[in-house]
């Protein structure tokens, strides 16, 4: 498919469509960050941490704010077809994903700051292994989007059962804990939303990597998505 590299006769709107792409790109840098330093802040009980990444999510914001803006201009002036107009769609959708990936990992450094004045939980080391996961596959899904790799995007989807597999697990293991120590009831509360949290980046991702394979070869993925949580069936989910 043609690229951002590809020149149209009018030049500015190659450098519209250079726009939208760099703003996408430096979202994805931006929820990776994000999500990156909300786990750390989990593992080191890190409470300046999780406050800098609470902070830092107005930048995300404004960045999709920015995609909204130009998706509309490059609309109502362009009219783009084919292969721009999925561009400027798929950018549309891409931003929003990113954006609630970002949301979610400052939810999560915020609940750290009340996890952090309780004592350390055991489930919290199959939380970090989920996140771990998680920040894999949305490197590999952001990568897929900017070197156009159908085959990788198609991989990352592949790939969502192995975390709705961990969420579910622990969510067994956070109800488990819960009921031997009800003291700890509270605590664990707030670790099984961000257990949730994680598990909805997983999504988001997943969302990505489709929108990537319909921006690349122009087709949408009509099978339905395998899913492998089971902890609406086993209990109460957040």
């Amino acid at each position: 498919m043609p690229t951002v590299g590809e020149h149209h006769i009018v030049k500015s709107y190659d450098e519209q469509l250079k726009r939208l792409h760099d703003a996408i790109s430096r979202m994805g840098g931006l929820a990776e960050r994000q999500l990156e330093l909300s786990m750390k802040a989990v593992e080191t009980r890190d409470d300046t941490l999780a406050g800098e990444v609470v902070a830092s999510d107005a930048a995300i914001d404004a960045d999709e704010h920015f995609v909204n803006e130009q998706t509309v201009r490059l609309l109502a002036l362009r009219a783009p077809v084919a292969d721009d107009l999925r561009t400027v769609i798929a950018s549309l959708k891409i931003a929003a994903d990113l954006e609630r990936i970002a949301d979610h990992a400052a939810n999560n450094a915020k609940r750290t700051l009340v996890l952090n004045q309780t004592a350390p939980l055991a489930p919290v080391r199959t939380l970090l292994r989920m996140g771990r996961l998680v920040q894999e596959l949305l490197a590999q899904v952001l990568a897929a989007y900017l070197q156009h790799d159908a085959a990788q995007a198609l991989a990352v989807r592949a790939r969502d059962q192995e975390v709705d597999a961990l969420y579910s697990s622990l969510f067994r293991e956070i109800l488990t804990y819960m009921m031997e120590d009800p003291r700890t009831i509270t605590a664990c509360s707030h670790l099984m939303f961000m257990a949730k949290n994680i598990e909805r980046i997983g999504d988001h991702a997943t969302n990505i990597a489709e929108m990537s394979y319909f921006l690349i070869t122009g087709q949408s993925l009509a099978d339905q998505r395998p899913k492998g949580d089971r902890s609406n069936t086993e209990g109460l989910a957040p």
